[in-house]
């Protein structure tokens, strides 16, 4: 049987590596790439995420799946998916658009599988953290994320700095919302790889959301450091000082808007459970492009090789977590590590 995958803002730099990784280890896929400009092959499809009358020809070209690499603010290609039954996996939500597509996914009458992949590195936290509890029952999970500005990031992560560094989120401890700013609350960790002590800030990422609200895990936190202290520091500072309020966002996009050629990306989860705490720590030594594109691609082989019920999903839903390590651990540029 053909199988035709799409994905929309496959010309980006996360979205040319999901082809990359999925043509290599899936060559009986049709992949189509959907971009605003079109291309120059019939794989290459005129879609703009803004226009949902450019959508006619994912039904024209049999799409089974469409993988979305690109912001899509009003949700149309989600409701398009829902009402055409296809399937479709997002790996592209800040925390506010993943809970407001969530809610819309929730409130229809869903015929195909609904994935959203958009927490860190493609949503694989939550399953790489409840392999770290013998009994399931978590009490708290802390993410630390070092985030290289040589890594070659590519827009759309400075975006989402520039546009949120201003806006309070929230993490959770004791089971409830507590409001914090980026980069503020220092955290001295021991990060693995060879990096060391660091000084780790306040960071959103749906991790957030997904680990309290759906995996109902009562304290919840995110840190990141970049691999410059100074950068670190001085990020701090200009939120402490409420420099970000008064910039605007072009110049917040100058500030975050470095990508360098490449470099690793580290993050660590450390669970805290009845019989002590447990660390897991994951190193993509291509970057987090890479590592995100990997675990977008790992989701789509699970759809095709499963029949998971339709409805919705987080992405670490779809795997038993002890084989979505594997699977991560089997790529040449992905290195894990566990502790007790």
């Amino acid at each position: 049987m053909e199988q035709n995958i799409l994905i929309i803002g496959g010309n980006g730099l996360v979205g040319k590596t999901i082809s990359r990784i999925l043509k290599s280890r899936n060559p009986h896929l049709t992949v189509f790439i959907g971009g605003r400009k079109g291309g120059k092959t019939d794989k290459d499809l005129k879609i703009d995420v803004t226009d949902p009358s450019s959508f006619k020809v994912i039904i024209e070209k049999k799409i089974q799946l469409i993988i979305l690499s690109v912001n899509d603010k009003e949700d149309h290609v989600l409701r398009f998916a829902i009402d055409h039954q296809i399937d479709y996996l997002d790996i592209t939500k800040p925390t506010p658009a993943l809970v407001k597509a969530y809610d819309i996914a929730r409130k229809s009458d869903i015929n195909s599988r609904i994935v959203f992949s958009s927490g860190w590195m493609g949503g694989i936290v939550p399953g790489l953290a409840n392999i770290l509890s013998d009994s399931g029952d978590i009490n708290e999970v802390k993410l630390f994320v070092y985030y290289s500005v040589k890594d070659l990031a590519g827009e759309s992560s400075a975006h989402f700095m520039a546009e949120n560094v201003a806006v309070p989120f929230v993490h959770y401890k004791n089971d409830k919302a507590v409001s914090i700013r980026h980069f503020l609350d220092t955290e001295v960790f021991n990060f693995s790889f060879g990096i060391g002590k660091r000084s780790a800030y306040n960071f959103d990422v749906p991790d957030l959301y997904i680990l309290n609200k759906v995996e109902r895990i009562s304290d919840v936190t995110v840190k990141m450091t970049y691999n410059s202290k100074f950068i670190t520091w001085l990020l701090g500072a200009f939120q402490y000082l409420r420099i970000y309020n008064i910039l605007s966002l072009k110049e917040r996009k100058m500030i975050f808007g470095s990508s360098g050629n490449g470099d690793q990306a580290v993050f660590e989860i450390v669970v805290d459970d009845h019989s002590g705490q447990k660390k897991l720590s994951l190193q993509s030594e291509k970057g987090q492009a890479e590592l995100t594109a990997l675990s977008a691609v790992l989701h789509t082989e699970e759809l095709l090789r499963n029949p998971h019920e339709n409805k919705v999903y987080f992405s670490h839903q779809l795997h038993e977590p002890l084989s979505l390590m594997a699977q991560l651990n089997a790529y040449d540029s992905i290195n894990i590590n566990v502790k007790s």
